[in-house]
């Protein structure tokens, strides 16, 4: 899809509200992104300017798709991470896939898997049938546990990156 599409949100949840990703985020996205435990599975920690390019990409997708990864924070409006619904590949195939960052704080307080759920929810409205993914290190746990929580199986194995093989996993999502 090229040019401006409806811009999606998910609706708020009992603890959380999105919102898109502003250049004013860039402080707290740094932080989070630059964290070696939340990036623990990534290739390296993102620095500063590589966190102003992530925000600039997110931008860039809320125009052209009409998603991205959000902001997510508490009604209070403390920051949490990230959660949203991106295009990404898997064994060089086009897959929708709900991702999500939880700063270190954060962790282990379920909010991963309420935001990702609010994200199901959206993709159950506005874009199903579909099916959505989650593309996971192999030895992260917890994002499985979050991927599980919502209903997602093992559905593939993503070999198309050279230095490692992702843990695809699925769910086919029928419109609400």
């Amino acid at each position: 899809m090229t040019g401006t599409a409806r811009r999606l949100l998910p609706s708020p949840t009992a603890r959380l509200r999105f919102r898109e990703m502003r250049e004013d985020d860039l402080d707290q996205i740094a932080e989070m992104l630059g964290d070696p435990e939340v990036m623990a599975f990534y290739p390296a920690v993102k620095t500063r300017a590589e966190s102003a390019e992530w925000i600039a990409r997110m931008q860039e997708r809320y125009r052209e798709h009409g998603h991205g990864l959000w902001v997510i924070e508490t009604h209070d409006g403390e920051f949490i991470g990230d959660c949203g619904l991106t295009w990404q590949s898997a064994n060089d195939a086009p897959v929708l896939e709900v991702g999500y960052h939880v700063r270190r704080a954060s962790q282990r307080r379920g909010y991963a898997t309420e935001a990702a759920r609010a994200c199901v929810e959206l993709v159950a409205r506005e874009l199903a049938p579909t099916l959505l993914t989650a593309i996971i290190h192999p030895a992260n746990t917890a994002s499985r546990g979050v991927a599980e929580n919502l209903g997602m199986t093992h559905i593939d194995d993503d070999r198309a990156h050279p230095w490692i093989v992702r843990t695809v996993m699925g769910m086919q999502v029928a419109p609400a």
